[in-house]
């Protein structure tokens, strides 16, 4: 898939993602290769936000699942008695084992608690990061997360 300002305007980008967009001249460059330049500049949640937006539903329960994964440790090391965030994994888990009707509407719930513990902990882990001065262990984790979800789009779309 190749990226255009049509595209990113149909998916309702944010004005500086497009500026960005045009002042990098990546009108027409494959969609992996516009993340990576993203990811390189460090707009990591554009990147984010574009990756979920071009993924089938199953990759974005997929998606929520692994990066709630990578950050668990950090929510649960300042919650440890709320067991939410591991529920919502197992359930959306779950949900992509058994998939029926019934629990299509519960991995959807469950995604969009994973998404929420991943935004959480993420949060917290920048906060921590900052007070540590690990920025780059900040951005590694993120990136990772962002390099799998293109593994997604590259199935689907490239």
């Amino acid at each position: 898939m190749k990226l255009t300002k049509q595209i990113l305007t149909d998916l309702k980008a944010c004005t500086e993602a497009v500026e960005y967009f045009e002042v990098n001249k990546l009108e027409g460059k494959k969609l992996k290769y516009c993340i990576k330049k993203s990811l390189k500049d460090n707009h990591f949640a554009w990147c984010n936000w574009l990756v979920v937006r071009v993924m089938t539903n199953k990759q974005k329960i997929q998606y929520a699942i692994f990066a709630a994964e990578q950050v668990i440790s950090i929510f649960e090391e300042k919650y440890p008695e709320d067991n939410r965030p591991r529920l919502a994994i197992k359930a959306a888990k779950n949900c992509l084992e058994n998939p029926s009707a019934a629990s299509a509407a519960s991995a959807a719930r469950a995604a969009r608690a994973a998404r929420a513990v991943s935004e959480s902990a993420s949060e917290a882990w920048a906060a921590s990061a900052a007070r540590a001065a690990s920025a780059a262990a900040y951005a590694k984790m993120k990136t990772k997360i962002i390099n799998y979800g293109i593994k997604f789009i590259e199935s689907k779309n490239e």
